[in-house]
């Protein structure tokens, strides 16, 4: 699926094998985020970009997801112009929680989507 030259997929078509980038900021993420996910805020995003380069797979995609889609969507088009294959998460984590997918608050509990 494609919005305008953004490729983009929906939650439905993930695999617990995809690598999963989460742009929330810190509160959000406390609250509830998808397990195995690389958590890196877009406010940080710029200063820690090795970190995503270090743990992404060579040549493997890189499926960004944030609350609802807008901030996943300008993160993926940044990584599109750096030569990562990126790909936005529609919906983002409203839509992973509304689907039924697990949300972790990372203490071993259920954790929200905020």
């Amino acid at each position: 699926m494609h919005t305008g030259s953004l490729p983009t997929v929906g939650v439905d078509a993930l695999t617990s094998e995809d690598f999963l980038l989460d742009v929330r900021e810190d509160d959000e993420w406390a609250a509830g985020h998808a397990e195995g996910a690389l958590h890196l805020p877009m406010s940080d995003f710029v200063a820690r970009y090795g970190e995503l380069t270090e743990a992404a797979p060579a040549d493997g995609k890189v499926y960004v997801i944030c609350r609802s889609g807008g901030r996943s969507a300008q993160v993926a088009q940044y990584l599109i112009q750096q030569g990562i294959d990126a790909v936005n998460v529609v919906g983002g984590m409203q839509a992973w929680e509304s689907a039924g997918r697990p949300v972790s608050d990372g203490k071993g509990g259920t954790g929200a989507v905020i």
